[in-house]
């Protein structure tokens, strides 16, 4: 890609999977935009509703095996939308630590309480649980994926804690969608555990744009009626949707894809291992380089930049102080070669930065 003028390798992209360039892809965002047009026109209550929305919707819901699913303009409003929909003063919502910001906007827009537990911890959740019975309903949100360290959540000592105490479970994968699980279905999959509510994404894996709900067909007619962040806003474009259905169908006939992108992951998070640097807890494609003080991670991302490689710098406040990094993010676009020049840069930097 290019960046000021120059060509570089990109590392801080979110197109998993290298399909946002891929030729059918673009082609089926062409047909797309050649028959609806370039915008949906409206919000899909009054007029925007498009038989590509529908067909999407199919499309993801049986791909992540839920009874519907319902398309949102982005990941943000999607996280927005469900809480805010599914909970109410009456309501408690139990959420990670580190769940990404648009889950915490989601809780305190709801007006029900929230309650946080320890990062990933079933004996945390589990005394946090213990003490919202008084609640008419209990909501476990979480990420799939925690989207600054790279790590899982663990579904499968989390979920049944939830159902113990009659908890509502709602997984916001992101991340996981096309990247995680034997045939891409994401952390749920990975886990092999069933959820409620399913919050994934369009612009990352699937290379479009926008986001959805995966849920039963009450829910999905809540979040219609109900949901601002759906009905206050105009739909997502004909031609990501026509990119999204594409590269979904990429996703399913070509599983290599994700064999690719685990082995780029691995190669990148045990070469950096190998030059020094702490990965932290990351298990899949997000690998932070922790390097703690703010301005050594921003000119470690500058000198790599004049090296060709874009790596972003991440610091407070997207991280806790003393907790900067480096955050790679490699793609199944990427060879083994590129790779191993990734890390023979920040090896050679790790020693003079």
């Amino acid at each position: 890609m290019g960046v000021n003028g120059r060509q570089c390798l990109m590392m801080a992209s979110s197109n998993y999977l290298d399909l946002a360039g891929h030729p059918d892809v673009v082609a089926a965002a062409q047909s797309a935009a050649e028959t609806y047009g370039t915008a949906a026109g409206g919000s899909r209550l009054i007029n925007g509703n498009l038989a590509l929305h529908e067909a999407l919707e199919g499309d993801l819901a049986r791909f992540c095996g839920f009874e519907t699913a319902l398309v949102f303009s982005t990941g943000y409003m999607a996280n927005l939308g469900v809480l805010t929909t599914m909970a109410t003063s009456t309501d408690v919502v139990v959420s990670d630590e580190l769940n990404h910001a648009s889950i915490i906007d989601g809780c305190r827009l709801s007006g029900a309480d929230t309650r946080i537990f320890r990062h990933s911890d079933p004996d945390d959740l589990a005394k946090v649980l213990a003490g919202c019975a008084g609640y008419r309903r209990r909501i476990l949100m979480l990420d799939g994926v925690f989207s600054m360290d790279g790590d899982i959540s663990p579904l499968a000592d989390l979920v049944p804690i939830a159902r113990e105490h009659d908890a509502v479970v709602v997984v916001d994968d992101a991340h996981g969608i096309g990247a995680l699980g034997a045939t891409g279905r994401g952390t749920i999959e990975q886990e092999q555990i069933a959820v409620d509510v399913l919050v994934g994404n369009l612009g990352k894996s699937l290379g479009s744009f926008g986001a959805f709900v995966c849920c039963s067909a009450t829910v999905k007619d809540l979040l219609i009626n109900s949901a601002r962040s759906f009905i206050f806003t105009c739909a997502v474009a004909p031609p990501a949707l026509g990119a999204a259905r594409r590269a979904l169908r990429i996703v399913q006939d070509e599983p290599d894809r994700i064999l690719r992108l685990r082995r780029r992951a691995g190669l990148l998070r045990d070469g950096l291992r190998s030059a020094g640097y702490d990965t932290g807890l990351s298990s899949t494609q997000i690998i932070p380089a922790i390097v703690h003080e703010g301005r050594r991670a921003m000119v470690l991302a500058e000198r790599a930049l004049e090296r060709g490689i874009y790596a972003q710098g991440i610091r407070y406040p997207s991280v806790p102080v003393g907790a900067a990094r480096i955050r790679f993010t490699p793609s199944a676009g990427h060879t083994e070669e590129e790779i191993s020049q990734v890390v023979d840069v920040f090896a050679t930097l790790r020693e003079t930065v």
